[in-house]
């Protein structure tokens, strides 16, 4: 039997004086190209040389000729040209050389006329090639402006496809090599249109590639740089991509898959929250393409399911690292990081999980069921559970100091804010040692009180709640939180919720002392009075002057001015503040009351009450306010 012509008749075609004879050598060179023949392939490419491929690339375009051939076989050299030149790019050598590099502009320019798309899984592949090969490669790419040709042929691309498989690595490579903040401040909406395509394949799609399209998301939505894609996220008038984007992490959070899979599932979903909110996770819109439509509670009930298997594993990995494992070694320290960084995420999930709880349970109801609600409650009291529990063995081993143990108080906030009762009595008995909790960067417990504050108003509301809190010394950590928020250099001065969450409570531990027997010792009280003069002296906002003025009555109530003046670093111009500041609500109250200065009418009466009570023992308040 007769053999084909072999290697060696390709080479002498691919060496002819002739373009007949090297397009017929090329031709031949296909069969030959194949698999991981490298030395084959480097072979053929020295054989046939640059200048000629790049003479049939442009002829292929439209550029250039090929001497004796027709124009109207363009597209056969076009397929042509493009196969090899992807076929030779399987070599790392030739597809760093210059001379492939200096192709990119040419295939992306191909890719941008939307020629046949019989030749884009060749030029995906020799532009995935050429980069990975080299950094001139991956430069050279992203100027020549592939993010725009990237994101305008994604969503045309088959799915499933081996054209769309490349095309999602070659982002995932650029994300991974290039600075995100300039690619997220550059290519805001054409990342937006990446994502929305991206997450139909991660809905639809039941292969690996579902996996590929999970961590690309996960990469691009998760980044610290980029709130400039949430933005034209947000602006997005088809709003598909975000049940598209739910649809695909139910089905990786309720299948069998590794647990890397399912943490970047979270990692998604905790994305999806921070840019569209809470509300995202019971949304009940559906698309087209996806027959069954998710139950309302579904994916609401398998983020806080994997959420808390989560944190019950990192917690007690982040435990034996800390305490048993050995110390000497950096790999531990690696470790303990990683695991932090996750348990972030797995915390935050469930934080939003409490609000979404929340807004459910509130007036009105919501779109979520008893039984979810029962279901969900039971839950986060055993992640409660877990939670304290690593904060006991924490304190058992002498620790408080930790963003993982902040970060555990925090949690437990925000849950105990909703449900008080929760975990009582070990709350109770952890209480002064959560109070005392720092982060790494702190000097002293202040976030530990910050986060704390929800749940401590609450408590406080009731006398007993007021006893607990002073038989640990809650209420002076309070009071220090309160004056470290209303620092005039404080980066949180204009955080209100939480200002007034810690003026509330105090209020609640004022307005019951006689009751519970307890008083603000005369230190606290003058440290407190100061920085309540200062935060509400340079304002007009009646809310924070009547706030102010109320502590300060209340206070007034069980000291005098000569005691208070004997205190170290209480000087005339506080008391002179603190007469503006009385003077100023109380003329307040004698004015016409608008709509919102009618909600602190509770205030005006404790002022007013409270004046004629403590006024004889502050001359100097009662004078400015009689003036």
């Amino acid at each position: 039997m007769e053999q084909g012509p072999g290697l060696e008749d390709c080479l002498k075609l691919l060496k002819g004086e002739r373009d007949e004879q090297r397009l017929a050598g090329l031709l031949l060179a296909t069969k030959f190209c194949k698999g991981d023949d490298h030395a084959s392939i480097c072979r053929i490419y020295d054989a046939v040389g640059d200048r000629f491929l790049d003479r049939l690339l442009r002829t292929g375009m439209g550029k250039g000729v090929i001497r004796g051939r027709e124009s109207d076989d363009l597209d056969a050299y076009l397929q042509l040209a493009v196969t090899v030149l992807a076929a030779f790019c399987r070599v790392p050598e030739i597809a760093s050389s210059k001379e492939m590099v200096s192709k990119v502009p040419l295939l992306l320019e191909i890719l941008s006329k939307g020629v046949d798309s019989s030749v884009y899984e060749e030029c995906y592949e020799f532009l995935f090639l050429v980069s990975v090969a080299s950094e001139d490669g991956l430069t050279t790419l992203y100027d020549s402006g592939v993010m725009n040709v990237l994101t305008s042929h994604v969503s045309n691309l088959p799915d499933g496809s081996h054209s769309l498989e490349l095309s999602m690595r070659l982002m995932q490579l650029i994300l991974s090599k290039l600075p995100l903040d300039i690619i997220n401040t550059e290519y805001p909406l054409e990342l937006s249109k990446m994502v929305a395509a991206m997450a139909r394949q991660f809905a639809v799609l039941h292969t690996a590639l579902k996996f590929e399209a999970l961590r690309l998301l996960s990469a691009i939505l998760s980044s610290k740089y980029a709130a400039p894609l949430h933005d034209a996220l947000r602006s997005v008038s088809n709003d598909s991509w975000a049940t598209y984007m739910r649809i695909g992490i139910v089905a990786v959070l309720q299948d069998r898959v590794a647990p890397s899979d399912k943490l970047q599932a979270l990692i998604l979903a905790e994305s999806m929250m921070s840019l569209l909110g809470e509300g995202w996770l019971i949304d009940q819109k559906n698309v087209p393409d996806v027959q069954n439509p998710l139950p309302v509670d579904r994916c609401l009930l398998l983020v806080l399911e994997s959420s808390r298997v989560e944190v019950a594993v990192l917690l007690n990995d982040i435990a034996y690292l800390k305490y048993e494992a050995s110390k000497s070694s950096s790999t531990t320290a690696e470790t303990i990081l990683l695991r932090q960084r996750d348990l972030a995420i797995a915390f935050s999930l469930i934080e939003k999980i409490i609000k979404v709880i929340s807004n459910g349970c509130g007036e009105g109801g919501g779109p979520i069921s008893e039984s979810t609600l029962t279901k969900v409650i039971t839950q986060l009291n055993e992640t409660t559970d877990v939670v304290l529990e690593f904060l006991q063995d924490a304190k058992e081993h002498g620790k408080r100091k930790g963003d993982d143990l902040l970060a555990s108080v925090r949690i437990i906030g925000s849950y105990l804010a909703e449900a008080p009762s929760a975990c009582k009595e070990k709350v109770r008995e952890l209480l002064p040692y959560i109070l005392s909790i720092e982060g790494e960067e702190e000097q002293r417990p202040f976030y530990s009180v910050r986060f704390l504050l929800p749940m401590l108003c609450q408590i406080t509301m009731k006398s007993q709640g007021c006893k607990v809190l002073a038989s640990v010394g809650g209420h002076k950590a309070v009071v220090e939180c309160l004056v470290k928020l209303i620092d005039a250099n404080s980066p949180m001065m204009d955080d209100d919720a939480t200002i007034f969450l810690a003026c509330d409570t105090i209020m609640n531990f004022l307005l019951k002392r006689e009751e519970i027997g307890v008083q603000l010792d005369a230190s606290s009280s003058a440290h407190l009075l100061r920085a309540l003069a200062s935060w509400a002296d340079d304002t007009d906002d009646p809310s924070i002057i009547m706030m102010a003025s109320s502590i300060c009555s209340l206070i007034f109530d069980s000291t005098s001015e000569e005691v208070i003046l004997k205190q170290p670093g209480f000087e005339n111009h506080t008391l002179s503040g603190l007469s503006r500041l009385i003077a100023r609500s109380l003329a307040t109250c004698g004015q016409e009351m608008s709509a919102d200065a009618k909600a602190e009418i509770d205030l005006h009466e404790i002022v007013t009450a409270g004046y004629a009570r403590w006024a004889p023992r502050f001359p100097h308040i009662k004078q400015a306010v009689e003036r």
